[in-house]
C-alpha cells in the first residue's frame, strides 16, 4: 500500500495543507520533531465534536476539515495524516470501536450507546516502525473530564486514555477495525448503520446528521 501519496482525502497539494505545514518544513526539524509539532497542532487547534456524521464524501477531504474549527475523531486523524504524508511521513488511518465511561451522557442520549464506531486514529512511520497516535482530544476538552491531555513522544503508540486522574475507567477499546491506505467511506457508512440504526432512519438522500 502507499503511504505517502496524496489522494481524493488527503490532498496535500492543496494551499488549506500546505498553509498548515509550512511552519513544519524546516530542514533543521528531523521526522519525529515534525510529527510531534503536527500532532499536538491538529490535537488543539480543533474542537473534538463527535455530534456532527456525514456520509458525504467531500466532507472527508482534509483540505474541508481544515476549514472549520472542530471535527470528530476521524475528521482529526485525516487531517494529521495528510500533513504527515506532506512532511513526507509515512501515515495511514487506523478504526477501531471504543467505549466512553466518563461524561457519556449526551453520547447515550444520542447515540443510545456510550460505545463510538467508527474511532479514527493514525498510524505513522517513524524511524523504522509503525506508532499509533490518536489526536481526537485537544487540551481543554480533556481538563473538563479531568483527564491528562494525550501526548506524543514520536517513540511510543499514543492511544486513548485508559483512566482519569482520579484512576477511574476513561475509554476502552473494544474493536480493532485495522488500518486503511485511504478514508473507507463505504465501510464507515455500513458500520454506523449497523450500530446506530435509529439515527439513520430518514430519507434516503440525507447524508448530514448534526445529533
Amino acid at each position: 500500500m502507499d503511504y505517502l501519496s496524496p489522494t481524493y482525502f488527503f490532498d496535500y497539494e492543496t494551499k488549506e495543507i500546505q498553509n498548515l505545514i509550512a511552519a513544519y518544513k524546516k530542514p533543521t526539524l528531523t521526522p519525529k520533531e515534525q510529527c510531534k509539532l503536527v500532532y499536538l497542532k491538529i490535537r488543539d487547534s480543533w474542537r473534538y465534536n463527535p455530534y456532527n456524521l456525514s456520509f458525504s464524501k467531500e466532507n472527508y477531504k482534509a483540505s474541508t476539515i481544515a476549514k472549520r474549527d472542530s471535527g470528530h475523531c476521524i475528521d482529526k486523524s485525516i487531517l494529521l495524516i495528510t500533513c504527515l504524508r506532506a512532511l513526507n511521513i509515512p501515515a495511514r488511518l487506523h478504526l477501531a470501536k471504543v467505549k466512553n465511561h466518563i461524561g457519556a451522557e449526551r453520547l447515550i442520549e444520542k447515540f443510545g450507546s456510550n460505545e463510538l464506531t467508527n474511532h479514527g486514529m493514525v498510524n505513522a512511520y517513524i524511524n523504522g516502525k509503525w506508532l499509533k497516535m490518536s489526536p481526537a482530544f485537544n487540551a481543554s476538552l480533556c481538563k473538563m473530564f479531568n483527564v491528562a491531555p494525550l501526548e506524543f513522544d514520536g517513540e511510543n503508540d499514543s492511544v486513548l486514555q485508559k483512566f482519569n486522574r482520579e484512576g477511574n475507567t476513561f475509554m476502552e477499546y473494544l474493536e480493532d477495525y485495522g488500518h486503511f491506505d485511504d478514508v473507507p467511506v463505504a465501510f464507515m457508512i455500513k458500520n454506523a448503520k449497523e450500530h446506530y440504526p435509529h439515527i439513520f432512519d430518514t430519507p434516503k438522500n440525507q447524508t448530514e446528521f448534526k445529533l
